[in-house]
């Protein structure tokens, strides 16, 4: 069994327990408020996580003890102090040896500490980076499905920065710090009862109301934190939204309009930290009431079992601070397993994705590579429909045949399915029924991988990403030399503006291409698409966005580029249309009409 699919106890064939495989009829990430168990976070260890783990539990224990280790010291230098008042002794030898045993002690607590922390720090972050990597990995395997249904761009780097933080907060250092605390509060009755348990029994009648009222306050300022961030979350959306349709807003003056929104998400947000604030002076000043009322409940009942049960002061001592000590480690406790919980919480979102198997897997080795790709296209007797609507069917027998390096112009109103074609060429989806082949060959018996190398896309709105014009037409292809980058470039009529430029190819686009012109910025889409020299293009309404001269360049470099391909044409302008060999009318799904060019 993988180390996934332990993490979210899956079985043996690797099907989630609660059924999310495949489709994923709910929605991950949105199962219900469950969580993981606790040791399943750990789920991604490996051998020297393990040992970072031993060694900072064995820290954290040490750690812990040093505290009850520091009572019994603190008896021994009353003592000390009690022979003085006594005349007897040699007060200066014995208070000397306490004061060594306190410098030992202070070694041991600061090498344990270092190791404690150390060591469950990096663990944490080990095992979150593993988490994130896998994460990524298993979203970018997903369907397009996927992303339609059941997630967006925002909530996946949420998981990624948000989730995986309480993950890592819930298996890092919180975990040594819960071990040095519980050691602790044992350690510490343990010292309190081995000194004085008639004493130690009537203390012990102070942790619950102290330990209530930590409990409570917790509680209640977790709460209020939750309201404030999620009015900070609110507040982060509408700076989100302003700041990538900055031009939209400049356009419209909505300047003011957003930052009054953001304001009002600010209020929102001092309210609730105003809020916070009271409860946690409310709840700390109870706190600190109840525990000085325990000092002064153990020092009355310890002073008389002095005179009544012969206890001395150092016994008293000892045990008033044991059990105090103890009884602040268990509150302190508090954080760590509300940090526990979280993280389960986080943990069970994000392995529910992780273990989620795509329909459509972008990284499967599985099916058929030909040893050669001719570029035969045919649809037969397609049905679709698609998951966001699954009652409005796209395809209804849709059939269409496409020779290898002949162009098909695809051409209807909008909503008709064209550009469902393309996504069925390019297997975003799978139709419910009816087969899409290549070369006659069902697309899902060859491997995915493969044959999405095979085929170039060029969509109306190129997607650039904000790096280098080398870089985004380099990502067209896998260690692209900078030789086929300019001959890419030039066979997309795109080394002409590119020279030009100062940096030349090592231009910044801007965020998503905002540096370019459309045109511009359709020519390097262009570029990237034949770089990997595509046996299959698709062009989806490539020229539509753009005016006339630049559609006339970008023209160009298609009726170039579409040589000795198959090619398959989504538009609605007869410029874009008319070489392709054979034009297909689509209405309501169905071809209604086909014409050659030369009878158009």
């Amino acid at each position: 069994m993988s180390e996934s699919s332990r993490a979210f106890n899956v079985d043996g064939a690797g099907q989630p327990a609660d059924g999310a495989r495949g489709g994923g009829k709910r929605r991950p990430g949105a199962g219900g408020g469950g969580s993981v168990p606790f040791h399943r976070l750990f789920a991604f260890a490996d051998g020297a996580d393990a040992a970072l783990m031993l060694v900072g539990a064995v820290g954290a224990v040490a750690n812990g003890a040093a505290l009850p280790l520091m009572t019994v010291l603190f008896g021994g230098l009353v003592d000390a102090f009690g022979g003085a008042a006594g005349g007897s002794g040699d007060v200066l030898a014995r208070v000397s040896q306490v004061s060594l045993e306190f410098v030992y002690l202070a070694i041991a607590s600061a090498v344990a500490s270092f190791a404690q922390v150390t060591c469950w720090m990096i663990t944490g972050e080990r095992q979150a980076a593993r988490i994130r990597n896998m994460y990524l990995r298993t979203i970018l395997r997903q369907e397009i499905a996927f992303f339609d249904m059941y997630t967006s761009t925002g909530e996946v780097v949420g998981r990624m920065s948000g989730d995986t933080v309480l993950i890592q907060d819930a298996m890092g250092e919180k975990v040594g710090k819960f071990i040095q605390l519980m050691v602790t509060f044992f350690g510490g009755f343990a010292v309190a009862f081995a000194q004085g348990w008639l004493l130690t029994l009537v203390m012990v009648a102070t942790i619950p109301p102290l330990v209530l009222s930590g409990a409570v306050m917790s509680n209640v300022v977790a709460r209020m934190a939750s309201l404030g961030q999620a009015a900070y979350a609110e507040a982060a959306v509408v700076v989100e939204q302003t700041v990538g349709s900055i031009r939209t807003v400049a356009s419209f003056t909505g300047e003011k309009k957003a930052v009054e929104k953001y304001n009002k998400s600010l209020k929102c947000a001092y309210s609730s930290g105003v809020r916070e604030g009271l409860v946690a002076a409310i709840g700390m000043g109870t706190v600190m009431m109840l525990l000085f009322c325990g000092y002064s409940l153990g020092v009355w009942y310890g002073a008389k079992l002095i005179l009544e049960k012969g206890y001395t002061g150092a016994q008293v001592m000892n045990v008033i601070f044991a059990v105090l000590t103890g009884s602040l480690a268990l509150g302190q406790a508090s954080p760590s397993m509300k940090a526990f919980a979280g993280g389960q919480a986080a943990a069970y979102k994000m392995f529910e994705t992780i273990n989620r198997e795509p329909e459509i897997d972008a990284y499967s080795t599985e099916g058929r590579m030909l040893d050669d790709i001719q570029g035969d296209i045919e649809f037969r007797d397609v049905h679709f429909s698609y998951p966001t609507r699954p009652n409005e069917q796209i395809f209804r027998g849709f059939s269409l045949a496409i020779q290898s390096a002949k162009t098909v112009a695809l051409v209807g109103q909008s909503g008709s399915g064209k550009s469902t074609v393309i996504s069925l060429i390019e297997r975003f989806y799978d139709p419910q029924l009816g087969e899409v082949l290549i070369d006659g060959v069902n697309i899902k018996e060859l491997q995915l991988k493969w044959i999405r190398s095979k085929i170039g896309l060029v969509s109306q709105e190129p997607a650039l990403f904000a790096a280098s014009i080398r870089d985004n037409i380099a990502y067209g292809k896998d260690n692209a030399t900078d030789q086929e980058i300019r001959a890419a470039a030039e066979l997309a009529n795109a080394s002409k503006f590119i020279d030009k430029l100062p940096q030349g190819f090592a231009t910044s686009v801007g965020e998503h291409g905002t540096q370019l012109s459309g045109g511009q910025k359709q020519r390097i889409a262009i570029a990237r698409a034949i770089l990997k020299d595509p046996r299959i293009l698709l062009l989806d309404e490539a020229t539509s966005a753009l005016d006339t001269e630049s559609e006339r360049i970008v023209q160009e470099a298609l009726d170039r580029v579409m040589t000795n391909r198959t090619t398959v044409i989504v538009a609605h302008r007869l410029t874009t249309v008319r070489n392709a060999d054979t034009i297909a009318v689509i209405c309501r799904g169905s071809i209604v009409e086909k014409v050659h060019t030369m009878t158009f």
